[in-house]
């Protein structure tokens, strides 16, 4: 039996084995809620979830057929371990926390939760506004999410106009011009009580939390007071914070008749992606939207929940009540899920158990790959994050919170469906760029590209590089890098030939994928370079072009044949801009392969050039000390474990810093 076979063999005995013992935990699965860990074969954690009735939820991966992005999550594992918890919001608050510490590459992961700013009062004797990322625990208030900087800029922009908190980092010693404009009490050199410090936080925290039309209200009390006093400039200015207000809060789209504070939330799903999207009630008022974007391979609702538990995890700036859709929502997969409940806007799990249980039903009869009954569905999630947050958590029926939750769904399937447009749009672009680039030139079809770059500076460490382009994208396991052998001095010609011939020999010996296209960096001296090694010595009769740049080094035109002759492309053209990608991707490659070229030879000519210092002993104390630096910074007793006397240790450090003085 050869090599091959033999590891082959091995495998497949290994998997088999990892099947049987998988087989063997099935029956001890207990009839619980809780948190199980999928693993792979190196034992990593690849999948972490969550599961009303373990034993239903865990055995549902191993048994029945599953969709393409299930099945590739099901293919690769080999080992599972679970954590039985009390209830359904213990198994949701552990599955976040287990995610949080593993980032298994099957979860959702919220990576994108700097996206979301916040306005902080610092909890200080003299406090502060800014706006911050990170969220603390250091008994500062905290206030948003907002869904972007300019949104959270903006209102903090507006708030230190109306009320003259510190500005400074540091106390400075005398006033700044924030006093002088009214915009600071100045605590570095006046008295400020802690009774006007109280008032103001308490009237942006009434601001923050909805509370403008209050502040609104008041700031024109005191600007028809200051008019009838004769005070017009400070009445212009209570004015123009009323404007100020007004057009910061005038983003609304939908309009409850209260004034409660919402988070809404739907999301969609489609060839293996979910779009989450937040909808931000303030007040009564949609005045802010987020989505999210990812790729997803477990459960579509139970995914969706640990987006939701994930989101909230680190967030302390709760609204009064969060909004979650059904089951039914995104797809038409599980309609029967919407007549499950009679309530407009109770919360899912608080109703009646046949409510609650014939909802179950209903959605456990729609799932068709990985049974969702065992999963954490509308009723237990909405109810474990009710419990868990404290927060008023509903899925509702009816009425206009039900369009709320359609319109985020709506939203959320919009924001999938121009992603992938994009995509495909790009792709017909990318495509037809390569097939237009190919007709250009009298080719039938361009798919494949082959583009070359040498790099050396006169002459020193020279290099060449390769990048593949097939379709118009780049193929970048098979790009190649060369250290040119035969070429003394800086000869672009010699190593374009030598390039050449070596890349090509290997196709031919190796029966490798040949290009439609070859691409040069330079004119007519590197064309005739290629062309005359490709059919004069290799017998290939493969098209040639070459870039030629201008005097600024960007791409001027391409010129093809023998002899070469420009080709005329629209420098606004897809084809033009698929010329200088590939032209730059390959100069980047090129250069950055030099660099480190480049950067050995620093080291090797630095060490060489110290007497008793040969090839073996230098590779020998790079290996052992990693760097020039660390070695002129080592004392004479870390060169004893090389066999180098304290004499010569001694010469090597005095001479790595004599070099740099």
């Amino acid at each position: 039996m050869n090599t091959v076979s033999r590891n082959a063999t091995e495998t497949q005995e290994e998997r088999d084995k990892a099947m049987e013992a998988i087989r063997h935990k099935l029956a001890l699965l207990p009839d619980l809620p809780g948190c199980y860990l999928m693993k792979n074969k190196e034992g990593t954690i690849i999948y972490v979830g969550k599961a009303k009735i373990l034993k239903n939820r865990v055995r549902s991966y191993f048994s029945g057929s599953h969709d393409g992005k299930t099945q590739r999550l099901v293919t690769d594992i080999r080992d599972f371990e679970y954590i039985v918890t009390g209830s359904n919001m213990e198994a949701l608050i552990l599955e976040c926390n287990l995610i949080k510490t593993h980032y298994p590459r099957y979860n959702v992961l919220l990576k994108d939760d700097k996206t979301f700013p916040y306005i902080k009062i610092t909890n200080e004797p003299h406090p502060r506004l800014e706006v911050t990322r990170r969220l603390l625990k250091d008994k500062a208030k905290y206030f948003g999410p907002y869904p972007n900087a300019y949104a959270a800029q903006q209102t903090k922009k507006l708030l230190d106009r109306m009320y003259p908190l510190r500005k400074c980092n540091v106390m400075p010693k005398e006033v700044c011009l924030y006093y002088h404009m009214g915009q600071c009490l100045a605590p570095c050199v006046k008295e400020v009580p802690q009774s006007a410090y109280e008032q103001m936080t308490q009237e942006i925290n009434s601001f923050l939390s909805g509370g403008h039309e209050e502040i609104k209200k008041e700031l024109q009390r005191k600007m028809q007071e200051a008019a009838e006093d004769l005070y017009f400039e400070r009445a212009k200015e209570l004015r123009d914070q009323i404007i100020n207000i007004d057009a910061l809060m005038e983003k609304q789209k939908i309009t409850t008749a209260d004034a409660k504070d919402r988070d809404v939330f739907g999301y969609a799903v489609d060839k293996g992606w979910m779009c989450v999207q937040i909808l931000y009630m303030r007040q009564g008022k949609m005045i802010e939207r987020h989505a999210s974007v990812f790729p997803f391979y477990g459960d579509a609702y139970s995914d969706f929940l640990s987006y939701v538990t994930q989101y909230y995890s680190d967030n302390p700036a709760l609204p009064k009540e969060i909004l979650l859709p059904g089951m039914s929502e995104p797809g038409a997969a599980d309609e029967a899920g919407a007549e499950a409940s009679d309530s407009a806007d109770k919360p899912e799990g608080t109703g009646t158990a046949a409510a609650a249980s014939s909802k179950q039903a209903a959605v456990g009869s729609s799932q068709d790959t990985v049974s969702g009954s065992e999963t954490l569905d509308a009723v237990s999630g909405a109810s474990a994050l009710n419990e868990w947050l404290g927060v008023k958590t509903l899925v509702p029926q009816r009425g206009l919170k039900k369009q709320m939750i359609m319109m985020a769904v709506d939203n959320a399937r919009v924001a999938l469906d121009e992603k992938f447009r994009l995509i495909e749009r790009d792709e017909e672009r990318t495509k037809g760029a390569a097939d237009n680039l190919g007709r250009s030139i009298g080719l039938e079809r361009v798919s494949r590209i082959e583009a070359f770059d040498n790099s050396n500076i006169q002459g020193a460490n020279p290099v060449s590089a390769m990048v593949v382009f097939v379709d118009g994208k780049p193929a970048k396991s098979e790009y190649r890098k060369y250290k040119v052998r035969t070429v003394q001095g800086p000869d672009d010609y010699e190593t374009m030939r030598e390039v050449i011939r070596r890349r090509y020999e290997r196709v031919l010996k190796e029966n490798l994928p040949q290009p439609d296209l070859i691409i040069v960096d330079g004119g007519k001296g590197q064309i005739s370079a290629a062309i005359d090694i490709l059919e004069n010595e290799l017998g290939l009769f493969i098209p040639v072009g070459g870039l030629v740049k201008d005097a600024k080094h960007r791409t001027a035109q391409l010129m093809v044949g023998d002899p070469p002759e420009p080709v005329h492309l629209p420098r606004d053209s897809q084809e033009f801009y698929l010329l200088q990608r590939i032209q730059d991707e390959v100069h980047r490659f090129a250069i950055s392969f030099h660099r480190e070229q480049r950067a050995k030879s620093m080291v090797a000519s630095r060490l060489d050039a110290i007497p008793g210092i040969g090839e073996k002993r230098r590779k020998a104390l790079l290996k052992h000390f990693g760097s020039l630096k660390k070695m002129k910074e080592a004392s004479v007793e870390d060169f004893r474990p090389l066999s180098i006397g304290d004499k010569l240790a001694n010469e090597i450090i005095n001479a790595l810093r004599d070099e740099e003085s």
